[in-house]
């Protein structure tokens, strides 16, 4: 069973947060999400976004606990 988004978003609001924008890879996984909303599949939404299924659950879990924010690409773990 997919993770249910958040209910205190829904597809316009992150279509417009993915307007504003100004990382690429944000608006594409906001844009992935908005489509998870809209209630396509999450296989669909993988495809929009341009990557896997599993990463799409990544993006869910991200997006849950911090909301659009948490969809901005971080530095990675690990040396440098």
């Amino acid at each position: 069973m997919p993770i249910p988004l958040r209910a205190d978003f829904d597809a316009a609001g992150l279509r417009a947060a993915a307007r504003r924008t100004k990382d690429a890879a944000q608006a594409r996984r906001l844009l992935a999400l908005a489509a998870v909303y809209d209630g396509v599949s999450r296989t669909e939404a993988a495809r929009i976004g341009g990557v896997t299924v599993q990463i799409v659950r990544d993006w869910v879990v991200r997006f849950n606990a911090q909301g659009p924010t948490g969809l901005v690409d971080r530095k990675a773990p690990g040396q440098a």
